[in-house]
């Protein structure tokens, strides 16, 4: 099973030091759950549980960014909305604003919706960023007998983010498919490509499933791709997902059928379509 996510995206940063000795700590051993939180009126707070499954004490800073969903599905951070998207950040509140987690260890942060009350009908999306902050001076003097010299390391910092949307009245949301074809790479890859549609006051989210139907109408499922979204306020996306080569598929004959599907505990289908194979 391939997982592709817009949920949580890990961050390296460098910061460039003199003797370039690289050093790589528990900064990047964070687990986070749940992976996306959503208010859509049911509940005003949620627990996010954070657990440090490295071997090293670390800390994090928390803060509020945002990211706009570029056509092809990558993220990219922005300071100022784009036109029909709204930023979740003046109605959130959460605490603490950093952690320090020993090994093994982990706390929750509790995040809420304020003055609900001001939010009009649609969909308001920041995301909330646990950056890891290293514990060694970033630059370290060296006393010598002649002189006093600067060592400088290279210490990747990480930094995770993860959506917190919050969704205001009925979602007019709807997303359909177009464009889906198959690419044969070397008669070993075999690609599928499409756009994703989307209309309406929200976003949509998901897990595509693909299945394969042979001409004698054996079914075969040749991927599940899960965590999609289509944000608010973009129209399309582009997507390309590798399918599995499993004995008995062949990616010359028969069809897919390719469905988008919400996640449990109400399991819908968002969209679906056939793509033939020649």
């Amino acid at each position: 099973m391939q997982k592709l996510s817009n949920c949580i995206m890990v961050f390296p940063l460098l910061f460039l030091l003199l003797s370039f000795s690289l050093k790589v700590s528990a900064q990047g051993n964070l687990l986070i759950t749940p992976k996306r939180v959503v208010f859509d009126g049911t509940k005003k707070s949620y627990a996010l549980n954070l657990a440090n499954i490295g071997e090293d004490t670390a800390r994090y800073d928390i803060s509020l960014i945002h990211y706009r969903m570029k056509d092809d599905g990558s993220l990219e951070k922005i300071n100022q909305p784009d036109p029909s998207q709204n930023f979740a950040d003046k109605y959130l509140r959460f605490y603490p604003h950093d952690v320090v987690l020993a090994p093994h260890a982990s706390q929750s942060i509790r995040i809420q919706v304020t003055k609900w009350n001001e939010l009009d009908t649609g969909e308001y999306r920041s995301n909330i960023y646990f950056r890891a902050t290293p514990k060694e001076n970033l630059f370290e003097k060296k006393n010598t007998d002649k002189d006093t010299a600067i060592s400088i390391k290279i210490i990747p910092v990480f930094g995770i983010s993860m959506p917190v949307i919050i969704q205001v009245g009925k979602s007019s949301a709807s997303v359909n498919f177009s464009n889906t074809s198959v690419q044969i790479v070397n008669d070993t890859t075999t690609m599928l490509t499409g756009t994703f549609n989307r209309t309406g006051n929200m976003s949509v989210y998901g897990d595509i499933s693909v299945d394969y139907i042979s001409i004698q109408g054996k079914t075969s499922r040749v991927g599940l791709f899960n965590g999609i979204a289509v944000y608010t306020p973009n129209a399309i996306r582009n997507f390309k997902f590798r399918l599995k080569n499993i004995p008995g598929v062949n990616y010359h004959s028969g069809k897919l059928h390719i469905e988008y599907l919400t996640q449990s505990p109400q399991i819908e289908i968002l969209a679906e379509t056939e793509v033939a194979l020649h």
